[in-house]
């Protein structure tokens, strides 16, 4: 195949891949760009494989045929509610591959290149294998905390903002070191000691990052992600990485700029240390909590939605867990067509990823019009007759307001406590994942409907049916 015609090709992928990221931009268009980009990377692989590939075939068709089964198998078995880890995984290894990449490039040394050229090509390298290897790391840490392996509080350890400020250093001078050996026919000692700290480095950055912090920490590292895969272009000087591994970096950069904005956050802040890092204070009038919990039954939030005009529903991560989303859509139905009318809060960082919500309700083919962000449907709540509460916490908790030493004081929240009536679906009285106590749970105008989700929504199901 020519090089015109492998550009070519190239182009028309880059094209696919940027209507991809367009359609992805909303729900009802979601389905569209996941297949424009799956379009256009069947032509890049097809392409690459064919017209720049010139030997090792059996090695590439067998790494395709495993790297494939290993993605189907997955893509088939791996539950919605597992999404947010299954997608850290999968950026830890973008990282690895540019690592490994690094190193091969550097070792083979096929380019003969010298003088400026070969110094460039050096920091393309070295730049390359830093942000691989902090994004592989830090994508494994962010996986341990997504599953439940790795606690979601924040490792504070002393003094880590000069930790990380002498791993930065470190990581300057390896890579003057490395330019300057390499140069001689070395500079594969400082390559592997830059390495180990920028492994260290995403191990202590993910884990400093409290739970509620976690969605903007999978947007950060698709970010890194991309960043890496156009430093491999910048290596294996393909056009085509650097093209998407800009489109992904920079989309990912201002999805983690777009979602510190809706929580009140700076980047900054967010990297050194996230929600619930704050030191807590002595029990006092400003952090107790006055009131009761008053729990309730089936039969009397059943009573309740049937009754009521207007109902919001807000889901968060424990509806994930208990895989209710199909439930809660009967319930949405049912309810609609008794003349209710049901509407969906959604937090921009509810669940453990960007959109994780609406990814769960669009499964459940709740309908688009009836889904709306955080700040299209805040001002409503003093109009809601019932707001149902499906295993949320952090994002509906008026400690963010009305607690100043609160470690989310200032992050914006659903306010269901405005309206008449909110009805909370949970298990127990435990804190959310950033670890900090809801005062919405011991208001006046709450209820608590204890158990498992699916379990309570399936007989509140029964009941309004």
């Amino acid at each position: 195949m020519s090089q015109n015609l492998v550009n070519i090709a190239y182009i028309g992928a880059t094209i696919l891949f940027i209507l991809a990221l367009s359609g992805l931009s909303k729900q009802e268009t979601a389905r569209k760009g996941n297949l424009f980009g799956m379009i256009g990377m069947a032509i890049a692989l097809t392409v690459t494989a064919v017209g720049i590939v010139t030997e090792n075939y059996s090695l590439l068709i067998g790494a395709l045929v495993i790297g494939g089964s290993i993605g189907l198998i997955l893509a088939r078995k791996v539950q919605m509610t597992q999404m947010p880890e299954l997608v850290a995984i999968l950026h830890s290894l973008v990282g690895l591959a540019a690592v490994l990449v690094g190193f091969a490039n550097f070792l083979s040394h096929d380019m003969n290149l010298q003088g400026v050229e070969k110094t460039i090509h050096d920091v393309e390298t070295y730049i390359g294998i830093l942000i691989g290897a902090m994004t592989f790391s830090g994508s494994v840490v962010a996986y341990l905390k997504l599953s439940g392996k790795w606690g979601g509080r924040p490792l504070l350890l002393p003094a880590r903002h000069w930790l990380n400020l002498s791993l930065l250093v470190l990581a300057i001078y390896f890579g003057i070191q490395f330019v300057a050996e390499s140069s001689l026919g070395g500079g594969l000692t400082p390559l592997i000691l830059m390495t180990i700290v920028a492994l260290l480095f995403g191990i202590h950055m993910v884990a400093a990052i409290g739970g509620a912090d976690m969605p903007v920490v999978v947007s950060m590292l698709n970010s890194y992600s991309g960043w890496a895969a156009a430093a491999l272009g910048f290596m294996l000087s393909n056009d085509l990485l650097i093209v998407i591994g800009a489109l992904v970096g920079s989309s990912g950069a201002i999805l983690s700029y777009i979602m510190c904005r809706a929580m009140n956050r700076n980047f900054i802040s967010v990297i050194a240390g996230g929600f619930g890092s704050a030191p807590k204070t002595s029990a006092g009038p400003a952090t107790e909590i006055e009131g009761e919990v008053t729990p309730t039954t089936v039969e009397e939030v059943s009573d309740m939605l049937t009754s009521a005009k207007e109902v919001m529903i807000i889901p968060g991560y424990g509806m994930a867990v208990a895989q209710a989303q199909h439930m809660v859509s009967d319930i949405t139905k049912t309810l609609r067509k008794k003349g209710v009318n049901v509407r969906f809060g959604i937090h921009p960082v509810a669940g453990r990823m960007p959109g994780h919500m609406n990814v769960l309700l669009a499964e459940a083919k709740v309908p688009y019009d009836i889904v709306f962000e955080m700040e299209e449907i805040n001002e409503d709540f003093p109009n809601v007759d019932v707001s149902i509460v499906i295993g949320a916490n952090d994002i509906v908790n008026p400690a963010a307001q009305e607690v100043p030493d609160s470690p989310i004081a200032g992050m914006p929240v659903l306010e269901p406590w405005l309206g008449k009536t909110t009805v909370v679906l949970k298990r127990g009285m435990a804190a959310g994942y950033a670890g900090v106590e809801n005062p919405l749970f011991y208001k006046e105008n709450t209820r608590m409907l204890f158990g498992d989700a699916k379990e309570s929504l399936e007989n509140l199901f029964k009941q309004i049916s």
